[in-house]
């Protein structure tokens, strides 16, 4: 296993060796049909590859150990993105059931992982209380809640944790797509799809991952003349100073409150949401931040986070923690496949409940990127309308995410693990009897 110290210049090599297997992924992407009919993403691939050939297996790249700390200052910068590559959007009365359906989904996940975890598995095995949340860290959060999670309790001396939620978030984001599209092939027989009769009818650019050109978009604006700044270089800046103050924030909360240890990325996202409102909204420096830049920035970062997030998997925790953790994942897998299709069902009836639950089982698997490539087999041209009921209703459910995320930690350190589980399970229920409340009436007006 390599040892050696760290330098800038180990970051240069860690960078340029994922850099090179993602171009490897995409080929693979491109020109394998295994892949594309898997719609495997070329970061999964990178990370699968950096996995074997690097120093937790076979050790022939040069790959660091510092893989795993990259993936928490990769998330750190992603949570800074969100704040300005959002998009406000105008919404329905719908808005609420896929709110209830998503945040309800979310919740239960976390609350049947915690319980699973602090019953029955910690019993049997041994394991940590907080074992259990690996699993809707990993499948609700993806990767990068995954790299947050592991990094918040390394600060509680459970190193492991982040092994075993990049574990889980690797194979949920597989089962997503292989999961997923046995559903979709068995909607489409059924006639449950609304928009598409037969698998065979994909555009080539969903397999391969190519774009013709007919079919490509800008990246975003321009806003500052190349002569003073290059756009990109000001966005990215403005990303790369929230996150800083993110860790500042971070570091000084410690600092005064040694016993608050709060994760890096929440204060990051924290400081975005105020330097936005407080200094950017009320400046006109707000003419001049591009959001589709910014989000094409998050994009890569969460790419590269992918990569490093499994290339810094440690096998040996795996193995030794495989029992309970396939039990762990099979559970969660089976809960949250039958608990969407039959809510999905039941809540969207004849309104695209299909397409809107293949969705929402892309990005409670895996990731929201899972979800739309799921939801583009098919609705490719959105008539569903589900990625706008999205959008809205993640409004509401990005700070009970992230609130999730940041409170988890502390909970199980301090021995509230049970509580904090029956709390999301009774919250879970709560938010999925939403829908079936009468709609709110409105007064009107005589004419």
């Amino acid at each position: 296993m390599n040892t050696f110290e760290f330098s800038p210049w180990t970051l240069f090599l860690d960078a340029g060796i994922i850099s090179a297997l993602l171009l490897v992924g995409k080929l693979l992407r491109a020109h394998i049909p295994v892949i594309q009919k898997l719609f495997l993403p070329p970061s999964l691939l990178a990370g699968f590859i950096a996995l074997l050939l690097g120093p937790n297996v076979l050790d022939l790249l040069p790959l660091s150990n510092s893989m795993g700390t990259y993936a928490g200052i990769l998330i750190a910068l992603v949570f800074s993105s969100i704040p300005f590559s959002s998009t406000h959007h105008s919404g329905g009365a719908h808005i609420r059931k896929m709110w209830s359906f998503s945040q309800s989904t979310m919740l239960l996940q976390w609350a049947i992982g915690g319980l699973l975890g602090y019953l029955v598995l910690k019993a049997f095995w041994r394991v940590d209380a907080a074992f259990g949340i690996a699993m809707p860290t990993g499948f609700c959060g993806g990767h990068g809640s995954a790299a947050a999670i592991g990094q918040a309790f390394a600060q509680f001396d459970y190193a492991d944790m982040l092994t075993l939620a990049m574990t889980a978030a690797t194979i949920g984001i597989l089962s997503s797509v292989v999961i997923g599209l046995i559903v979709v092939k068995w909607g489409v027989k059924k006639g449950y799809a609304s928009y598409l009769s037969n698998f065979e009818e994909l555009p080539d650019e969903l397999r391969s991952g190519l774009l013709p050109s007919v079919k490509r978009e800008s990246m975003g604006e321009t806003t500052v003349s190349s002569i003073s700044m290059d756009s990109l270089t000001l966005n990215f800046a403005i990303v790369s100073v929230v996150a800083l103050a993110g860790y500042g924030i971070s570091k000084g909360v410690s600092g005064i409150f040694p016993q608050l240890e709060l994760p890096v990325f929440s204060c990051a996202f924290l400081a975005g949401i105020l330097i936005k409102k407080l200094i950017i909204k009320r400046t006109p420096a707000t003419h001049y931040i591009c959001p589709r830049s910014i989000g094409h920035l998050s994009g890569a970062f969460t790419d590269y986070l992918v990569a490093f997030g499994i290339a810094s998997i440690k096998l040996s925790v795996v193995v030794q923690y495989i029992v309970p953790l396939l039990i762990l994942l099979t559970v969660g897998l089976l809960f949250t496949l039958c608990y969407i299709l039959i809510m999905g069902k039941k809540l969207f009836k004849g309104d695209s409940w299909l397409e809107k639950s293949l969705f929402a089982w892309g990005w409670c698997t895996g990731t929201v990127a899972m979800g739309i490539a799921l939801l583009r087999i098919v609705d490719p041209d959105n008539k569903s309308h589900t990625m706008e009921d999205y959008a809205i209703a993640y409004m509401f459910i990005a700070p009970v995410e992230i609130a999730l995320i940041t409170l988890v930690p502390l909970a199980f350190f301090h021995g509230w693990g049970l509580l904090f589980s029956l709390l999301c399970l009774l919250a879970g229920l709560v938010v999925m009897s939403v829908p079936l409340l009468p709609p709110l009436r409105t007064k009107r007006s005589r004419t």
